[in-house]
């Protein structure tokens, strides 16, 4: 059976869907079959991002490793069948929900091996998590942990193994360090009440924003003439290497 990674997070602007593209297109790359479902059927922002792929590769005569994408339907349960059609060729699907609570996301979470959580460094984002007190101190889970927790339930009732779940710490700056410190220290506190890992993400770079439009990642420069990597591009690089490293999926082998 295909390992489900599911990237998650009840809140937009976290950077689900450059993590999903980066997480896929990396074990494609290392020659995993991927498949890719976008749960988000208003925005479709990783789905469009993985057209944008197709479209540059076939533009400009490339041949650029990229996940399978499949199709989600209609009915009750429209999240099965598109597993299905996928699962019997991939080793790995990654599933991107969107930024709010849907029955497809609920469903996704359920079906999770590892769950990955991005996470802007910020109280705000840290909410969905927890409650805090106005003093600091970690009052009980929120919304989005409740709903991870309903998720762990299911899967144990049904004998399945236990959810993986990592928090990514994304857009981590140099600046604020004490805010970092705080929210760090509130991080590492609520793992261990709740249950997850925490790992540095993606900084805030230009260059996302910048891949997006062509469809392209860290992982495709050198396949589009960029033969001399900045400084900022190998940190990057070496950012989605220890992602893929933290996530433990297993007979997985880093080798970019």
């Amino acid at each position: 059976m295909a390992h489900i990674i599911v990237v998650g997070n009840e809140k937009g602007g976290s950077g689900k869907s450059t993590t999903s593209m980066h997480v896929a297109t990396a074990l494609a790359r290392m020659g995993y079959r991927v498949g890719a479902l976008d749960l988000d059927v208003r925005q479709r922002s990783f789905a469009r991002y993985l057209e944008n792929r197709a479209a540059f590769a076939a533009r400009e005569g490339l041949r650029l490793p990229t996940p399978a994408i499949g199709t989600i339907g209609g009915g009750p349960d429209p999240l099965t069948p598109a597993l299905e059609a996928l699962e019997k060729e991939c080793d790995f699907i990654l599933l991107d929900c969107p930024g709010s609570h849907t029955r497809l996301s609920q469903m996704a979470h359920t079906l999770a091996d590892t769950l990955i959580t991005p996470l802007n460094d910020s109280f705000i984002d840290f909410d969905l998590l927890a409650r805090m007190s106005p003093e600091g101190e970690i009052l009980g889970p929120s919304i989005y942990s409740e709903m991870v927790w309903n998720a762990r339930q299911l899967r144990g009732q049904a004998g399945a193994r236990p959810i993986d779940w990592l928090v990514l710490r994304n857009r981590l700056g140099t600046q604020q360090m004490n805010n970092k410190r705080r929210v760090g220290g509130a991080l590492a506190q609520l793992s261990r009440r709740i249950g997850f890992r925490v790992a540095p993400g993606f900084s805030e770079r230009v260059i996302f924003r910048e891949l997006f439009p062509r469809g392209l990642t860290l992982l495709d420069l050198k396949d589009i003439g960029v033969e001399s990597l900045s400084m900022s591009h190998v940190a990057a690089r070496q950012e989605l290497r220890d992602l893929i490293n933290e996530l433990r999926l297993p007979e997985v082998t880093v080798s970019f």
